[in-house]
């Protein structure tokens, strides 16, 4: 089910790359953004480079930059996968 070399510390750095991007497109520093949501500027830093941030902060972070949605679309996408798999019971 899990991917053996997959670790959670890889998607957390991706996750942390994607709203660095975000964040570089919108010509904002870290204190900008930290600013913006209320956090602090280490708030940030942690977040963009992949260690210890809640899955709150990395959701108001991409809402901030309207990326909310795409989120949502990939778990919505998920769940109709999965109810379209025939059960065997």
């Amino acid at each position: 089910m899990f991917s053996q070399n997959l670790k959670i510390k890889d998607v957390k750095a991706s996750a942390g790359l994607w709203i660095r991007n975000l964040r570089k497109l919108n010509n904002l520093s870290q204190q900008e953004l930290a600013d913006k949501l209320s956090l602090s500027r280490v708030t940030i830093q942690k977040m963009e480079s992949g260690s210890n941030f809640t899955m709150d902060t990395f959701l108001l972070a991409i809402q901030h930059f309207d990326q909310l949605h795409n989120l949502e679309s990939f778990f919505r996408n998920q769940i109709e996968k999965q109810n379209e798999v025939k059960t065997l019971y």
